[in-house]
């Protein structure tokens, strides 16, 4: 009798430093949200990259008042949208495959990174197959590395002026996106970023000069979130600074 006594004891003190732990955890990430966004200015959009992260930490943030959420897995992206509040604007940040469109062309809100005529013409041809007409924003290769993906200046005029790109009526061009390179030189990043805006600029003036929706900037995470607001961004994308550095792919 005292040994079931006993674990029950170590049972119940066991699940309470769990439900301590649990709140401390939503604690933290409120707490850092909240300081987060006293330095992000007011006109800026910050999408919080809540890949690999838990729903119970998306609803934290949820109820800290985020709305804005960033995922880089079409199927993982799908699966947060059924279980959490319609209201959230889900931003697709990472490299799509065209094979994988379809499980987000229903709800996406924004799809940060095309960049390609082939993954457009696939956005194009979901998006009509759900009615609806899906943002998107160019991606362009900014950084002095080559891991990253993206346009250049010739691709992007070659895609925009296609007789494809002409015919397609279930995407909107709204603006562009590009990630610096992993760097502690921050004249690097300032250039890179710099680059992007000019780019953005250049696009508004040749393709998009009677269009307003044309106006998003994409740029920054967090290490470099602060250059990027500098530089012009009015998407920022940060993940580590909210939800900390964990990783729940094996939790999950």
């Amino acid at each position: 009798m005292k040994q079931i006594t006993t674990a029950k004891m170590c049972s119940a003190k066991s699940l309470s430093l769990q439900t301590k732990f649990k709140k401390l955890m939503s604690l933290s990430i409120t707490a850092q949200l909240n300081k987060l966004k006293k330095s992000i200015p007011d006109q800026v959009k910050l999408v919080a990259v809540s890949k690999t992260k838990p729903i119970e930490d998306i609803l934290e943030a949820y109820k800290a008042g985020q709305r804005h959420f960033g995922e880089n897995k079409a199927q993982e992206m799908e699966t947060k949208h059924q279980q959490l509040p319609a209201d959230i604007v889900w931003h697709f940040i990472g490299h799509l495959q065209t094979n994988k469109v379809k499980y987000i062309a229903a709800f996406v809100s924004l799809i940060e990174a095309v960049d390609s005529l082939k993954l457009l013409k696939e956005i194009n041809k979901q998006a009509a197959k759900n009615n609806r007409v899906i943002p998107c924003l160019l991606q362009f290769h900014i950084a002095e590395e080559d891991t990253k993906f993206g346009l250049d200046r010739d691709e992007a005029a070659a895609l925009l002026e296609s007789e494809a790109f002409k015919k397609m009526k279930n995407i909107q061009i709204v603006g562009v996106m590009g990630m610096a390179t992993f760097t502690d030189d921050m004249n690097q990043v300032h250039r890179e970023f710099k680059h992007l805006k000019t780019i953005f600029e250049w696009l508004k003036s040749e393709y998009f000069s009677d269009e307003n929706s044309f106006r998003e900037i994409s740029m920054g995470m967090s290490g470099d979130y602060p250059v990027a607001i500098d530089e012009g961004a009015t998407i920022v994308r940060v993940g580590s600074l909210i939800f900390g550095e964990r990783n729940y792919l094996t939790a999950n």
